[in-house]
């Protein structure tokens, strides 16, 4: 059974619009690869660094303050993070990431001339409140 639609025909355009750009395709050349085998270099001897450093301090003992130093370390490293992750989040919704834009001549047109400083040697015809009057 056929139905009515106040629907526009899908054929049909109504602006005007460039086609959809499509993305660029994923590189694989040297260069991705040779930034890959440096990175995954760059982690191994840092895994590399750590075991060694921890080995190496074996018998070493940490006192309580070097614990609580640790933790309050921690947790600081924590707030901090969690602090600048807020504050990204209430930027982005109140607008505050928004591109600037250009103030037309309508605002332009609103705003007055500021005062100009009058000089002690611009007042030389008034009388100014404090001076002495003989």
């Amino acid at each position: 059974m056929p139905t009515l639609s106040d629907a526009p025909d899908q054929n049909a355009t109504t602006e005007l619009r460039a086609p959809p750009r499509r993305s660029a395709p994923a590189r694989s050349g040297a260069a991705s690869w040779t930034i890959i085998l440096v990175l995954v270099l760059l982690l191994v001897a840092t895994d590399f660094v750590a075991y060694v450093g921890w080995t190496l301090a074996d018998g070493v003992e940490v006192s309580a303050a070097g614990y609580v130093a640790m933790a309050a370390g921690v947790l600081f490293s924590l707030v901090v993070g969690c602090g600048l992750m807020a504050l990204i989040f209430y930027s982005s919704r109140n607008g505050y990431d928004e591109p600037p834009v250009l103030i037309g001549s309508d605002a332009s047109q609103k705003r007055t001339i500021p005062p100009t400083i009058e000089t002690q040697a611009m007042r030389t015809d008034r009388k100014l409140p404090l001076q002495d009057r003989r």
